[in-house]
């Protein structure tokens, strides 16, 4: 553990740990990864002005997340198939976030259930929904939500269609894997994942599993998603799930001034701009390159994060800098759950807490919430 300095660490463990087909499933992006790379260079190409001579001691990192206190301004958000990065991988991230002070969100596509993560945490956390062509089934999972306890609804706005990502076609992506030679033959170089595996009785789709009715095969996340996500989703569709949930509404995929113009209409509290990690539309601007614009526009109407190429806790720094109020990171601990269960979790959220603290201070600042425009180099 001493030895991981940073998440590029925590990847490279990952990756020899993590079976191929999901670690590329985490790792990879649509068709040519252009926007997937390009959501990672955005943050290098910023630069950061350093300030020196400046009182910096006693630095805080606390702000506040749809009025929930964080300790620093970072949430866990929703990853697909998480349970199978590391056997009940939702449930030990949930238990690290909480134990962390920070958010974490549970996807629609969860190998551990609603109930599982409710059942293991003390505190409530998130849910993200995707939104069926079956809408009674969309409205079971946040009944499901809201009796767990779930205090925000994170919809995802952006994936009607799915990007094609070709290293899932090629690596048969499926839960549980099967078993054709070239899975065996990887399996048997990942002991330890294997081992885990077989202590756990969760490895479906928890959240549908045995709640859908009329599906049979499950195994496959691309046809699953390709027959059963709603291309029809539109802006009416935040007004029915509103009507659904009464708590805080979180849009996330939000991309483009003018789709976070019509977001503050809907009456949400937040949204995140994201691309969704470069899965989606390949080719899209990346997302800390449109929060400016974004943020400028309706920043002093309702709650802005960003998620996407965040890999430290400067890329943290410098997207709240440029006008986000918090940011979300997925890779950044899916690569520490994958390397080590939970205590890899808790490392990842280590190492981004250290380089935030550590940039802020650099920059001159003492408090995360003053960090600001004078903080880059513009």
């Amino acid at each position: 553990m001493s030895a991981v300095t940073c998440i590029a660490d925590l990847q490279a463990l990952a990756r020899r740990r993590v079976p191929k087909m999901f670690y590329e499933y985490a790792d990879t992006g649509s068709f040519t990864q252009s926007t997937y790379y390009d959501n990672e260079a955005a943050f290098q190409r910023q630069k950061l002005r350093q300030r020196v001579a400046v009182n910096i001691d006693n630095r805080s990192l606390k702000t506040t997340m749809i009025g929930e206190d964080v300790s620093m301004p970072v949430a866990l958000a929703p990853v697909g198939l998480t349970g199978m990065q590391h056997a009940d991988g939702e449930i030990l991230a949930a238990q690290a976030a909480e134990q962390f002070g920070v958010p974490f969100t549970l996807t629609t596509m969860s190998v551990c259930s609603i109930e599982d993560v409710a059942e293991h945490t003390t505190r409530p956390f998130w849910f993200q929904l995707y939104v069926m062509r079956d809408r009674g089934f969309s409205e079971s999972l946040m009944t499901r939500a809201l009796n767990a306890g779930c205090s925000a609804l994170v919809l995802t706005l952006d994936l009607q269609v799915l990007g094609q990502r070709h290293r899932d076609i090629k690596n048969g992506l499926s839960t549980p894997p099967k078993p054709t030679l070239p899975v065996l033959l990887d399996l048997a170089f990942k002991p330890r994942w294997c081992w885990n595996m077989l202590q756990t009785k969760r490895r479906q789709f928890g959240n549908i599993h045995g709640h859908v009715k009329g599906v049979e095969d499950m195994s496959s996340l691309a046809e699953w998603t390709n027959s059963q996500f709603d291309p029809t989703l539109d802006w009416s569709s935040v007004e029915w799930v509103k009507k659904h949930w009464n708590r805080k509404l979180i849009l996330k995929g939000i991309n483009d001034v003018e789709d976070a113009k019509i977001a503050v209409g809907t009456g949400a509290d937040g949204i995140i701009v994201s691309n969704h990690g470069g899965r989606q539309l390949d080719g899209a601007q990346a997302s800390y390159d449109v929060l400016k614009e974004i943020a400028d526009a309706v920043g002093d109407k309702i709650e802005v994060y960003m998620d996407g190429g965040i890999r430290s806790g400067q890329d943290v720094f410098k997207a709240i800098a440029m006008g986000a109020k918090s940011t979300f990171i997925g890779r950044s601990y899916i690569y520490g759950l994958g390397a080590m269960g939970r205590p890899g979790v808790t490392k990842a959220l280590e190492i981004i807490r250290k380089e935030l603290d550590v940039t802020m201070g650099l920059c001159g600042e003492t408090d995360i919430t003053k960090v600001g425009r004078h903080n880059l180099v513009l």
